[in-house]
């Protein structure tokens, strides 16, 4: 049987309604998803976690006039979020699912790999990890830009600090480039627990050290990284850039380019900054301490 999938782009706040919306609508299935690699974890009892920015998507069957329907859409949110339809052939979905997540190279040396795929170049620094919930993929273009800083910079032997770590994908890599030690930071604590599994699995745990904020010695670093957002980011400046060693650099990812000058403006006075590096609207911002 053919499909169509309706795909709506929400905020946390309306996902919820939407996804009502589409049961409505006669949706044979609705799910949500991440649209901005943010990791979640187990949640309090009785609460429904979402994500700040939600992709929410109905399936229908072929037949049905699904864009007919969306101008309905504002009835339950003004203005009408983005959207898209699109088919779907009928097709094994576990497969599709596996098939969807490829390996990735991120520089010159680094590439992520899922666990069900060979290493396409087993002398690169493999990066192993499954996608999941609480787990970057490297497909948000915020976790890209992070990835391909740290293949550039990552020399062996240098300290790294990766700040609002979620579940440690910058973290691990970093490691395995070759930093002989990591400061991964987070506020929640099974963020931490995801890091330390990921970091076992990639054989570098010894190397990574996870703290929670108000446990950060600072102290100089040759490399920090921080991919979270951009209110957060402005807030950190003066902890982001005291982990900084002088002559070290800094990068700054998870915020969108109408952001960029305002975290800028927040550092510039430190740091000596790179031009912008933008990908599909998302802006990531380096440079090194003065």
């Amino acid at each position: 049987m053919a499909w169509q999938q309706l795909t709506i782009e929400a905020t946390r706040d309306h996902a919820p309604a939407i996804a009502d919306w589409l049961e409505r609508q006669g949706a044979e299935a609705v799910t949500m998803m991440d649209a901005a690699d943010q990791p979640l974890y187990e949640p309090a009892l009785a609460t429904t976690p979402l994500w700040e920015l939600t992709l929410v998507t109905g399936l229908f069957p072929a037949e049905r006039a699904v864009a007919e329907l969306v101008p309905q859409l504002a009835s339950v949110v003004t203005p009408l979020p983005p959207w898209k339809l699109e088919p779907l052939a009928d097709q094994p979905w576990e497969r599709a699912w596996m098939d969807h997540f490829q390996p990735q190279r991120f520089g010159e040396r680094l590439w992520v790999v899922p666990s069900w795929y060979t290493p396409p170049d087993p002398t690169a620094v493999n990066l192993l990890l499954d996608p999941g919930l609480a787990f970057g993929t490297g497909t948000h273009p915020t976790t890209q830009l992070c990835l391909l800083w740290l293949d550039s910079v990552i020399t062996p032997g240098v300290t790294v600090v990766d700040y609002g770590c979620g579940s440690g994908i910058l973290a691990v890599a970093a490691a395995c480039l070759g930093a002989e030690r990591v400061l991964a930071v987070d506020n929640d604590p099974q963020a931490l627990t995801a890091t330390r599994e990921n970091a076992a699995r990639n054989g570098v745990a010894e190397r990574i050290e996870v703290c929670l904020p108000q446990q950060v010695v600072v102290t100089p670093h040759d490399w920090v990284v921080a991919n979270i957002l951009a209110g957060p980011l402005v807030e950190l400046a003066p902890r982001l850039i005291e982990l900084t060693r002088p002559g070290g650099g800094l990068a700054l990812a998870g915020l969108l380019s109408h952001q960029a000058a305002e975290v800028t403006a927040a550092y510039a006075d430190a740091l000596a900054l790179d031009p912008p590096l933008e990908r599909e609207g998302w802006v990531r911002i380096s440079g090194r301490r003065h």
